[in-house]
């Protein structure tokens, strides 16, 4: 390495970068000057006798003459800038130069202009010099307020000056059409946007001296579908014209719209469609004339003659070899070539390149003859090989333009057409529908010849050839508001003949033509990414590009065919596919780098700075370089170009093209021309090898610049390494598209025909995808797309190492390092669809059309495939060039550790570099072992049909599939088979395959299992193998080869489970996959599961995990698996055979079955919820069956056995108006029972068989009572006794429905009569023949003991009953968390966090602060659903509501509610106790801190009855669980207790607002309270008001307020709370106006405590009375609470009784 770097000139030592060569001309006499300064030079720029460099640090400095600067220096040499001091604390980062002026960009997007300023070019009005740099705002006026642009970059030129924005859109100032502006006043003071632009996306500018460029990405493909327009945009005139002519209709497309020409001199009419250009418009000096015959220009081979495609990019010598002609000079001077074929084609003496009628009826002729193949084959010269046709090549057009769709023809002509019919006939239409408007064009002028020379063709004159009739050619084209819209290479076909004759005889179409025009084509493959790699994005400098010209054409320097000045920016249609990533313009010349790292230019070529001498030289051409020149850097000046180049080496090298300056005649004027010498093409400067690494040139003037380094320990030299490499491949893989791919795509074309060699008959060659079959087709096409989108990354990124040269020159930006997986990822996906094509034959079958193609010597694809080989077989020639993209690979990794040698081994950047090169090489490796293995596949299935002959087995060759190993050698067979049996054993890195005789089975490597038996015992190599639905035994020959297999089976499996079958690297294999794996199976045997597909998680063969489960069916299991069977929690869906509905079932199974709790709706519309086992309804549930508008609505909550309502349950039969509460048998009421209904009845007895039979009691809704027998529902049948409401009865025998009429057999009573003792006998109790209480609901306190871990109610380990509640609410939180429909919130997340820990105090003696911890966990498990009181608690709302709501709300249940709360507490608090076996029984007493348990029991227990305990002393199941379970139950009950109430409260509620009326102290003197006792002043508003007579609801207004509050509190323990802060209020009140010492007596107390009552206005307190007494805490009812309550019960009876008169 050292010595290659000597050889190149290169000084080590030195340690230089950003060195500044300057110099003028070419001759060998030529010696750069270094300029010496300080700091490193990071840019310059030249103007015509001035330069500007930007250093190091943002500094500027100016050299040359500065005429504008009139009171300093107005000169000032090269060798000795001097610095621009104003431009000192500003941060410059970019410099522009113009003619007389100088531009300088600061950091943070500010514009800084000096120099001339005559013409506005700096931007400052009312300056005709700027002498320093000066800030010029770039201002938005379209925003308010107008907001300043930031400025990306700029370019001068010597009357303008244009700025590309942040937004990457053009802003220009100054004067000229040059700036793009709409406007007529110049000089333009201030920069104005540059509108035909907007919405393009800017890449770069340049300005020439009187012209302007501009780089422009193309548009996206959805922009690009636009159909073109009908009407010109810019004059509305009609694009399309159409003429009929006797037998034939003309449409041409040839308008010319005159807008866009700027008038010469005053006076001077613009261009009209008839009028032809002056002729100083037409061309260059030096372009030639125009002939009518194909001239012969001598070149390099003047003994090869050949013929160009107009497409392919090939050019076909007479010896069969493909010379280096791309596609890009034919694009590029296609349009005159094509013109001289016209002539030689056509009829040689006419003018006008159209075909008259004769010759139209003479061709269709032709074609109705003989094929249309045979027409169109290609023209073979002299013997030459032969050329696909232009059709076939146009199968790919549209699609290898980046950024453009496939255009035909415009929608305008389409409809033209169409609409003529009328006027010339059906034969028109006929003729239109067959022939395309472009394979019309391509009848006409079938070929394209000419004759060898310069490369891009030799410039033929147009047919007729006026240069005013280019120009009218080309402004059609570009008429239709040029952009990337239109199929460029369609365009120029099209130039061809810009009218269209439609003959009128259909008769004389040939009918295969016909045929052949209405078949599909072939769908193309787009050679080039529309839109580019998506994963790249903005990482990556785009080559989807445009240029963009517009301003003066005089010297042709806009590139569009002619010499008219452009007002508006037009696009340069014959770049747009050329991957343009690079402008830059001379004072009259304009050039365009490739990413190809070719040079195209056009303008004036007075000085031969084209680099060519080809003509016309107003379209762009290739400049002529040795092959290999890769330019990857221009500089145009006033009259020469620069381009920095690869040369053999990866030291760049200079070339030079244009005017020598001869010594001492440096300052001649520039247009004097006489007399100096100027290069034909390009020359190599002598000079550049002793420069240094070049990183830049600049040329301007008659000067030119190169930026050069020295290498610092090899760093530049390995960058500059690394971008040639790069650049280099990039220019292989575009040979090989161009050359190879392509020209093979093109040939799937139906038919293509040419003659023999003879030359007499023609014969048919079968097309491409008859060749390769459908399935190698499709591959072929996908392994175009992923080369293409290889060659876009590569040139992409060459592009971006090229851009890194030209500016930081650093390693820390480069994308391969940064986004490796870009680079990594396109690798592997192209050696993925290479290897696909390859297993499944795809070259072998591609040989036989390559070998028709490409001849017998394939030297062209020797040469790219860089193969010594002799005699090599033609599909391994095309395997090895398809594979060839891997090698770079290595380069990439050899590099970047060239790279990392620069540094300490220990430093950050040396490890960045070495991580980048192990995985570039890691890959390579990677890819090495893939194309092995694609090609062991592709033996194995050519060899195939010779081992075996197995029935179906190639049905197994797949593109992704690859053959790991076999067992056709005897190594493995199957343990216990048959003595004459075969069995063979193929492992596919996705498959394990066992074939016999005629059958075969496929194990999917995802399912399959393999483990050793241990070879101890039984002395086998033996392998078990386990799938899902079989387990056998693998026995191998020996133990090697038992290793082999475990070990080769184990790798694939992990493979195939981690995807690295396809796309990994295939480092860090484990020893053996994992047990448990995510896998999709499709069971084949299983009975249960047969043809079902399974997704999900496996175990050693079996389903255990989550997955889903779909059947053939319909049915649908999404949920967990247990040793495969649904296990757990999951959702199943099953079709219904007789309605178009599903079953569906959500919830708990268990060993394949439902188990536990879930949720059935059925397709029927019932729902079902609650408990399930072995697939039925068992244990509690409610099932809601119908709806409230449908024949029969009910719900039924309660127990099920067996699917079958058994147990306690309550039934809502919504249509009758019924609600049954009692035990049920086999789905039918069995047992005794309630019936209440919504008329008021009540029942309570025996059922039987589904009715009332035996005995019940019935009472309708005014009281009157039947106790006796019954025997249907609602019918009495036996003794009796039947009460009425005021007490007289019947007792006898009954018959009768209730309601209908009874028939009575007895005796009638009027009790009183007589002795009123014998009411109380005879009044009824209900509820003895009801369900009792502990009765009801056990099942569902079971299922909560059941979760507990317990078999019945107290049975069971604590700790075990711990650990349940644990893993219950873990399992529900993951599940809850995997379902995004049962999201939980943060605060129940919390709280489930917390109840998972095992709570300490559940364990030792209870304390007053464990007895608040249980408490408060109590409050928290009942809070949470998931938790099993909570779930128990939840349940019993539910139940609870359901029983006493609605119908069940009915005052005759009151004391079964109350009852069925109390035993709620009871139960609830056993379950309690058995999770915290030291809280003390209910009525237990919690010892205090302080004292002895045993001094506790033996205090004085009359202080315990007389004053009430304090909290929690005393524990009691009300005190500890009401507060939890009361709250939910209180609107259900507080409605029994109203109802039951109602009547009193009635009573109570008159007398209530009877009272209120009177004002305070008419109340307290009618209820005898002592005056001593009456508020004097009362606190109104916050000041103290005497009370007056008159004065109401003010005295003891805060005791009033209190007591109020009982209403909104639940508890009793609440409700006595709120009585005793109210007693505090009255007697706060009473204490202000007495001494402090004062007691009260009852006598006082009560007359005050009733008024408050009053006042109160409590509506229902009867109900709040009646609640308290009946659920208060026994040990409260003797203390202070108790007497309080007394009082207020004293309270409401004796307001019943008021009298108030």
């Amino acid at each position: 390495m050292e010595s290659q770097r000597k050889s190149s000139g290169e000084e080590d030592s030195s340690g230089e970068r950003g060195l500044l060569h300057t110099w003028k001309g070419y001759s060998y006499s030529v010696t750069p000057e270094r300029v010496l300064l300080s700091r490193p030079v990071l840019q310059a720029a030249l103007g015509t006798r001035h330069g500007v460099l930007l250093v190091e640090g943002g500094q500027v400095y100016s050299f040359g003459e500065f005429p504008w600067k009139q009171s300093q220096v107005s000169e000032v040499g090269p060798l000795k800038p001097v610095l621009e001091s104003a431009l000192s604390g500003q941060r410059v980062v970019a410099v522009a130069a113009g003619s007389f002026h100088s531009g300088a960009l600061t950091e943070d997007g500010g514009v800084h202009m000096w120099g001339e300023n005559s013409f506005g070019q700096c931007g400052l009005s009312s300056l005709t010099v700027v002498p320093n740099p000066t800030p010029v705002a770039v201002m938005d006026p379209d925003t308010s307020p107008p907001h300043t642009i930031r400025v990306l970059e700029l370019a001068c030129g010597e009357q303008h000056s244009l700025a590309l924005s942040a937004q990457h859109e053009v802003w220009a100032w100054g004067s000229g059409c040059q700036l793009g502006l709409v406007t007529t006043v110049f000089p333009v003071w201030k920069p104005q946007k540059v509108e035909h632009l907007v919405g393009r996306h800017v890449l770069q500018v340049a300005c020439g001296a009187f012209h302007s460029l501009a780089l422009v990405r193309c548009l996206p493909p959805q922009e690009s579908r636009r159909p073109l327009p009908d009407k010109c945009g810019q004059c509305n005139q009609l694009l399309y014209t159409m003429t009929d002519k006797e037998d034939h209709v003309i449409i041409s497309d040839s308008h010319y719209c005159p807008l866009g020409v700027e008038l010469l001199a005053e006076g001077e009419a613009r261009l009209g469609p008839g009028r032809s250009p002056p002729l100083g418009l037409q061309s260059s000096p030096s372009e030639p004339l125009s002939s009518h015959t194909s001239a012969s220009v001598p070149g390099p081979h003047p003994s090869i003659t050949e013929h160009t495609d107009s497409e392919g990019g090939r050019t076909v010598a007479q010896n069969g070899e493909v010379l280096t002609t791309t596609d890009a000079d034919i694009s590029a001077a296609g349009t005159d070539s094509d013109r001289a074929v016209g002539g030689v084609g056509g009829a040689g003496s006419r003018n006008s390149p159209y075909p008259d009628d004769q010759a139209v009826k003479e061709y269709l002729k032709k074609l109705s003859d003989t094929s249309l193949a045979e027409e169109t084959a290609t023209m073979t010269i002299a013997g030459a090989s032969f050329q696909p046709p232009a059709d076939s090549l146009d199968l790919l057009t549209s699609d290898l333009i980046p950024g453009v769709m496939p255009v035909t023809t415009s929608s305008a002509l389409n409809s033209l057409v169409s609409s003529c019919a009328s006027a010339v006939g059906e034969r028109v239409v006929s003729t239109y529908e067959a022939l395309s408007l472009k394979k019309m064009i391509n009848y006409y002028y079938p070929g394209v010849v000419g004759v060898a020379g310069v490369p891009g063709g030799v410039p033929g004159g147009f047919p007729g050839g006026p240069a005013e009739e280019r120009v009218r050619l080309e402004e059609s084209m570009q008429g239709k508001k040029s952009c990337s819209t239109g199929d460029i290479r369609e365009e120029e076909a099209e130039g061809l003949s810009r009218r269209l004759s439609l003959p009128g005889l259909l008769s004389q179409v040939s009918p295969r033509l016909l045929r052949r025009a209405s078949r599909p084509r072939v769908r193309a493959v787009p050679l080039t990414p529309v839109g580019g790699l998506p994963e790249a994005g903005e990482l990556l400098p785009s080559l989807q590009t445009e240029v963009w010209s517009w301003g003066r054409g005089e010297e042709g320097q806009l590139g569009h065919g002619d010499n008219l000045p452009r007002l508006q920016p037009l696009c340069i249609k014959c770049l747009s596919s050329k991957e343009v990533v690079l402008v830059a313009a001379g004072a009259h010349h304009s050039l365009a780098l490739t990413a190809q790292s070719q040079v195209f230019s056009w303008g004036s070529n007075s000085s031969g700075q084209l680099g060519h001498m080809a003509s016309p030289t107003t379209i762009p051409r290739l400049a002529t370089l040795s092959e290999g020149i890769r330019v990857w850097d221009v500089g145009a000046g006033a009259q020469h170009t620069l381009l920095l180049a690869d040369g053999d080496c990866y030291q760049p090298i200079l070339y030079y093209s244009g005017q020598q300056v001869r010594a001492g005649a440096q300052d001649a004027p520039q247009d004097q021309t006489e007399g100096y010498s100027y290069t034909q093409q390009p020359v190599l400067l002598p000079f550049c090898m002793n420069l240094g690494y070049v990183s830049g040139v600049f040329a301007g003037g008659q000067s030119c610049v190169a930026l050069a380094d020295r290498s610092v320990m090899g760093f530049t030299a390995s960058l500059h390494e690394l971008a040639t490499a790069e650049r280099k491949f990039y220019c292989k893989l575009s040979s090989v598209k161009n050359h190879i791919l392509r020209p093979l795509l093109d040939l799937g074309e139906d038919y293509c025909c040419r003659y023999s060699s003879a030359g007499q008959r023609p014969w048919v060659r079968e097309s491409l995808s008859t060749a390769l079959g459908p399935a190698s087709t499709v591959l072929l096409r996908s392994l175009a797309r992923c080369y293409s989108h290889l060659c876009h990354l590569t040139g992409q990124h060459s592009a971006s190492l090229t851009a890194n040269l030209r500016r930081r020159r650093e390693f820390k930006s480069l994308v391969m390092l940064e986004h490796a997986s870009i680079f990594l990822d396109t690798y592997n996906e192209y050696c993925c669809s290479v290897g696909n094509f390859l297993v499944m034959g795809g070259f072998q079958a591609l040989a036989k059309p390559s070998l028709e193609f490409f001849g017998k010597c394939p030297e062209l694809l020797q040469r790219l495939a860089e193969s010594s080989e002799e005699n090599i077989p033609l599909s391994d020639l095309l395997v090895t060039l398809f594979y060839l993209p891997m090698r770079h690979l290595h380069e990439y990794g050899r590099l970047l550790l060239k790279l990392g040698t620069c540094f300490e081994v220990s430093s950050v950047d040396y490890q960045k570099l070495q991580d980048g090169c192990s995985k570039f090489e890691a890959l390579a490796l990677h890819l090495k072992r893939r194309r092995k293995e694609a090609e062991y596949t592709y033996h194995f299935w050519k060899s195939f049909p010779g081992k075996m002959t197995v029935s179906g087995l190639d049905s197994l060759r797949n593109p992704r599939r690859r053959l790991i190993c076999e067992s056709s050698n005897k190594a493995l067979t199957l343990q216990n088979s048959g003595r004459f049996s075969v069995n063979w054993f193929i492992l596919f890195n996705d498959a394990l395959v066992h074939a016999q005789f005629s059958t075969h089975h496929v194990f999917p490597l995802a399912t399959l299992w393999v483990e050793p038996i241990p070879e101890e015992n039984t002395g086998l190599h033996g392998l078990k193998v386990i799938s899902p639905e079989e387990t056998f035994t693998l026995l191998a020959c020996s133990s090697m080869e038992k290793a082999k297999w475990l070990r080769s089976i184990n790798q694939a499996v992990d493979q195939a489970m981690s995807g690295a079958g396809q796309s990994g690297s295939g480092a860090g294999q484990r020893a053996e996959p994992p047990i448990s794996r995510t896998a999709s199976y499709t069971f084949y045997k299983d009975s249960r599961l047969k043809e079902a597909i399974y997704e999900g998680r496996w175990l050693a063969g079996k389903p255990n995990g989550r997955g889903m489960v779909k059947w053939l069916d319909g049915r649908i299991y999404t949920g967990t698996f247990k040793n495969g069977l649904e296990d757990g929690f999951g959702d199943y869906v099953m079709p219904s055979k007789t309605l178009n509905l599903n079953d569906h079932y959500q919830g708990h199974w268990k060993e394949g079955k439902m188990h536990g709790i879930g949720t059935y709706k059925y397709a029927t519309g019932e729902l079902y919820e609650g408990s399930f086992q072995d697939n039925m309804r068992h244990g509690h549930g409610m099932l809601r069956s119908g709806t409230l508008n449908s024949s029969s609505p009910s719900v039924f909550i309660g127990q099920w056995v067996h699917d079958k309502k058994t147990g306690y349950g309550v039934f809502d039969d919504i249509t009758r108006g019924e609600k049954y509460m009692g035990m049920w048998q086999d789905d039918q009421r069995q047992g005794t029972g309630v019936i209440v209904t919504q008329f008021g009845l009540y029942y309570e007895g025996a059922f039987n068989n589904n009715k009332m039979q035996g005995t019940g009691v019935l009472l309708s809704e005014d009281n009157t009572t039947y106790e006796g027998e019954f025997s249907e529902d609602w019918t009495l049948n036996g003794k009796g006794v039947l009460t009425m409401p005021n007490g007289d009865y019947f007792e006898g025998s009954f018959t009768g429905e209730w309601g209908s009429g009874l028939k009575v057999t007895g005796s009638f009573f009027k009790p009183n009569l007589y002795d009123s003792d014998g009411d109380k006998g005879r009044a009824v109790k209900l509820g003895r023949l009801a369900v009792r209480p502990e009765e009801k609901w056990r099942v569902v306190f079971e299922e909560c003991w059941m979760r507990l871990g317990c078999e019945a109610p107290g049975q069971g380990e604590n700790q075990r009953a711990w650990e349940n509640i644990a893993v219950a609410l873990t399992t529900s939180r993951r599940r809850h968390r995997d379902s995004p429909e049962m999201n939980l919130s943060r605060t129940q997340n919390r709280t489930l966090e917390s109840l998972e820990f095992i709570p300490q105090q559940h364990v030792g003696p209870v304390t007053m602060e464990k007895y608040d911890s249980i408490r408060r966990y109590l409050i928290k498990a009942c809070d949470t659903p998931l938790h099993p009181l909570g779930w128990l608690m939840e349940t019993l709302v539910a139940v609870y509501r359901m029983t006493y709501v609605g119908v069940g709300a009915n005052r005759r249940l009151l004391l079964q509610a109350v009852n069925e709360i109390m035993s709620y507490l009871a139960r609830i608090f056993q379950l309690v106790r058995f999770l915290f076996p030291d809280l003390p029984e209910e009525g237990g007493a919690i010892p205090e801190p302080s004292s002895d348990p045993q001094d506790k029991k033996d205090s004085n227990c009359a202080d315990t009855q007389l004053e009430s305990p304090k909290p929690g002393r005393v524990v009691s199941s009300s005190a500890l669980l009401l507060p939890v379970l009361l709250p939910r139950l209180y609107p259900p009950l507080f409605t029994l207790y109203a109802l039951e109430k109602e009547r009193e409260d009635d009573v109570y509620w008159e007398c209530v607002l009877r009272l209120n009326k009177q004002p305070d102290v008419a109340l307290l003197a009618f209820l005898g309270v002592q005056h001593k006792f009456w508020p004097v002043s009362v606190p109104v508003l916050g000041e103290k008001t005497e009370v007056v007579s008159s004065t109401k609801d003010a005295c003891f207004a805060s005791a009033t307020e209190t007591l109020q509050q009982i209403s909104t509190t639940f508890t009793p323990s609440d409700k006595l709370q709120v009585i005793q802060l109210t007693f505090e209020e009255i007697t706060k009140e009473v204490m202000s106006s007495l001494e402090d010492n004062f007691l009260w007596s009852m006598d006082d107390l009560f007359p005050v405590f009733l008024y408050v009552v009053l006042r109160a206005r409590i509506r229902n307190l009867g109900s709040e009375v009646s609640l308290i007494e009946d659920l208060m805490d026994p040990c409260v009812q003797h203390g202070e609470h108790g007497i309080m309550f007394t009082t207020l019960k004293a309270c409401y009876y004796q307001i019943q009784h008021e009298k108030t008169t």
